[in-house]
This record gives C-alpha cells, sequence and structure tokens, in this order.
C-alpha cells in the first residue's frame, strides 16, 4: 500500500521525500515498481475499466450492485466486494436520485394588494425590485436560489442560496441587494407565488424603514 501510494503521488512530491516519510527505501520500491503485475493485479486493471464503463454510462448514478451486474455480462468473473473495494479505492460514489419536486407545505403569509399591476417599467435604478426564488437540483440534493432583480437594468442586484427554504433565504437576497444599492429614497419590493402571477407580498418601503433592518 506505501508503495502504490508513492506511485500515485510521485508526480506531486519527490520519491525520495516519500520514501522517508513513509519509511520505506528507495531501492524497494523501484523494485517494485518493476516488478511484473500480478494475476490479481492485472484483473483489477480490467475491473476498473469495465467499472468506468458501466459507472459513465449510468450517468454516475450506478452503485456496485449494478455495476457488479454489468461486469459480469462482459464475461469477468469477480465477488460484489471486490467491484466495492476498487469503486471505493477510485472514489465512485454513486449520486443521489433526482427526488420529485420538493413539496411547499408552507404557511401563507397575507396576499397584498397587487401594486406593480404588471408595469414592469422603471424611470430609474432602486425604483422597483421584483424578488422570486427557485430550486436546484445537485449531488446533495436541492439548493434553493433567491434573487432580487432591479427592473430598471434588468440586473439582480442580491442573491442568497441554501439548503433549507425559510424566510431568511429571502431575506438575505434582500439585505445583499440594500448593502449593495445603499440609500434609496423610496422603492417597491415586491415578491410573486410559485403557482401563479399573483402577488405574495408587496409593499412600499422609505430608506429609513430599510436601513433599521441592516445590521
Amino acid at each position: 500500500m506505501r508503495f502504490a501510494f508513492i506511485a500515485k503521488h510521485r508526480h506531486i512530491w519527490p520519491v525520495s521525500w516519500l520514501c522517508e516519510v513513509l519509511d520505506v527505501s528507495r531501492s524497494g520500491f523501484h523494485a517494485w515498481l518493476n516488478r511484473p503485475l500480478s494475476d490479481r493485479a492485472l484483473l483489477d486493471a480490467k475491473l476498473v475499466a469495465a467499472i468506468d464503463t458501466s459507472f459513465k454510462a449510468s450517468d454516475r448514478t450506478y452503485g456496485a450492485g449494478r455495476v457488479w451486474h454489468d461486469v459480469l455480462e462482459e464475461g469477468l468473473i469477480c465477488g460484489l466486494h471486490r467491484i466495492e473495494r476498487l469503486m471505493r479505492q477510485n472514489a465512485w460514489k454513486a449520486r443521489p436520485k433526482r427526488r420529485g419536486k420538493p413539496g411547499d407545505d408552507g404557511e401563507r403569509s397575507i396576499i397584498a394588494d397587487n401594486i406593480l399591476d404588471r408595469d414592469f417599467e422603471a424611470d430609474r435604478p432602486n425604483q422597483k425590485w421584483l424578488a422570486d426564488f427557485t430550486y436546484i437540483w445537485t449531488a446533495q440534493g436541492w439548493l434553493y436560489v433567491a434573487v432580487v432583480l432591479d427592473l430598471f437594468s434588468r440586473r439582480v442586484v442580491g442573491w442568497s442560496m441554501k439548503a433549507e427554504r425559510d424566510a431568511t433565504l429571502v431575506m438575505d437576497a434582500l439585505m445583499m441587494a440594500v448593502w449593495r444599492r445603499g440609500k434609496v429614497d423610496a422603492l417597491l419590493h415586491i415578491t410573486r407565488t410559485r403557482d401563479r402571477n399573483t402577488p405574495a407580498s408587496s409593499f412600499s418601503a422609505c430608506w429609513p424603514t430599510m436601513a433599521s433592518l441592516v445590521p
């Protein structure tokens, strides 16, 4: 195992330094390196190639069990534990399956009057901000992203990302927008629900009110 570690990392650190740290001789390492591969090592190399093909063909979603069946279909005889060992050594880990869209079981706030009334034009910056959030599937699960858009420039002026969907997700995005844009005289901030174009909350806010939210 120590010789294998040296062979894998010798392009990063000098062989002499690795041998000294791992308490092995350089002559012993070079003798191991030039030694013909054993039958077990040769079969491992074939298995690794077959595992790589099966794993990538599944878009990295197959675990050891399914990969093992693919390897057996290729005519390579081995046990499941060997496949598990080789996948672990090569850091091949199946991605979690994409589940259905996250449910929306939160409490509904009071729907405010539609002050914006689909008027998406603004005469100056910091006059109308539109906020919304979405979710993105990642290898580690759902990631929630909230953004605040200035309707004058159509630029994102605030955003935040979290693994949980809660009030701080949208508040952090709003606070970033306030911090980046600085003092404003008057502002209309509006968010929308996910299922229809009905405003979930809208309010006109003067700067003193907004400033009181910033630490």
